[in-house]
């Protein structure tokens, strides 16, 4: 008899955006000349830009010459890409992070999902709540958490991030090791200051605790008093993982790469208390699990980094959070309360007159033919609220908008 891994158990139902998925195509089938419009899954509808696609077309060159191709690559990265993130991404802005302190990856949500293999399974965690589902269903599927009930897991400190607290998690009051946090946030789509952060950075040094800091929106920070990395708070290279992601960035949705910053002076321990460097950990379980990026996918995040990849990826940017202030206005017409949308593609609206999260998901699909994600399945505190995001085409978010307003609620 093959005993099975029980924890998978304990995850309610499917996956958030698997359910969504199924929801929706039922509605289309049964409704085929209804035009629906996605502001739901947070994929982008923008291409790769230029000075990406050039750089990919010259990889793929090279890999079909015998004296440039290239076979398996460093499981971490190559160095020009990891040279590329530390100087644009950290030492240019005053951060001493070093290129072999970062790893490059296939997807922040992987190395979300992953990292947290390196550490004990008695380690307690600490979550916002509303949540990205990863953080939480990969902690429960590792056994860290107790059984699901009344929509919370057991053993697992949970940080409510409401309307009344500016959507700012408390520090927790019990003991906790790891910490998940998310800024600018996926849901919410608000973010943390450098005082917010501060406050943590300065409790996970006092607990010996660890920050798990998912930064994957930071390029869409669009006011001075907002952190873009964590290692701008002192200290912080002690205590924290920061996840970054081309992903939403620069269109890498389909494309796949990411980056995970370990700082090596970042310590766990050992039940005997020995101090033991979590960069080492993270680099054997890479070489030991992962073959790496594909290297012309590497180049291509290389040339994210040129004056042109810049200038090209800001205009997508640009064009994305435009959209998110045509979403606003629309549920200020329809007179929907909303939050977000200035430094994250997410805006997180309130549910008119106590409507579930459910409830408004169907309303929105069958009377304006539009797809959302209920807040509900980001946690226990996102009931009563809806995410939508700003990565659809002007053209479709303004219809979508259109519907929007003309709603009644």
């Amino acid at each position: 008899m093959t005993l099975i891994n029980e924890n998978y158990l304990k995850l309610p139902g499917s996956y958030l955006f698997s359910q969504i998925a199924k929801k929706t195509a039922a509605f289309k089938e049964a409704n085929p000349q209804a035009e629906v419009i996605s502001l739901g899954i947070g994929d982008v509808s923008r291409p790769l830009v230029p000075a990406v696609v050039e750089a990919m077309h010259r990889a793929a060159d090279e890999m079909g010459r015998a004296e440039t191709f290239h076979g398996y690559g460093p499981e971490q990265g190559y160095a020009f890409l990891r040279q590329a993130i530390a100087q644009n991404d950290y030492v240019s802005c005053g951060i001493d992070l070093q290129a072999d302190e970062i790893f490059v990856s296939d997807g922040a949500k992987s190395d979300v999902a992953n990292f947290q293999e390196i550490f004990s399974s008695s380690c307690r965690i600490a979550i916002q709540n509303p949540v990205y589902p990863v953080y939480l269903d990969t902690n429960v599927m590792a056994g860290r958490t107790g059984s699901f009930v009344e929509g919370l897991f057991e053993g697992v400190e949970y940080l409510p991030c409401t309307a009344e607290n500016n959507f700012v998690p408390a520090l927790p009051k019990a003991k906790v090791d790891l910490v998940y946090l998310c800024s600018p946030n996926n849901p919410t789509g608000t973010a943390l200051t450098y005082d917010d952060l501060k406050k943590w950075v300065d409790w996970a040094k006092a607990n010996q605790a660890v920050i798990l800091y998912d930064s994957a929106y930071e390029a869409f920070i669009t006011q001075p008093n907002i952190v873009r990395s964590i290692y701008e708070i002192p200290g912080a290279k002690e205590v924290a993982v920061e996840f970054r992601s081309f992903s939403k960035t620069a269109g890498f949705t389909g494309t796949r790469c990411a980056y995970t910053m370990v700082p090596k002076q970042l310590m766990g321990y050992t039940r005997q208390g020995q101090a033991v460097a979590l960069h080492g950990l993270w680099l054997r379980r890479q070489t030991t699990k992962f073959n790496g990026v594909p290297y012309i996918v590497q180049r291509g995040a290389e040339a994210v980094f040129s004056a042109e990849g810049q200038a090209q990826i800001k205009e997508n940017i640009s064009l994305y959070m435009q959209n998110a202030q045509v979403i606003l206005q629309a549920l200020k017409e329809a007179g929907l309360q909303a939050f977000g949308g200035v430094n994250a593609p997410y805006i997180w609206l309130k549910t008119p007159q106590g409507m579930d999260s459910w409830a408004f998901f169907d309303k929105l699909l069958t009377q304006a033919h539009i797809v959302g994600t209920p807040g509900v399945g980001f946690g226990s505190c996102g009931e009563g609220f809806f995410r939508l995001t700003a990565f659809n085409t002007p053209q479709l978010t303004q219809q979508a908008a259109a519907r929007i307003a003309a709603m009644q609620f």
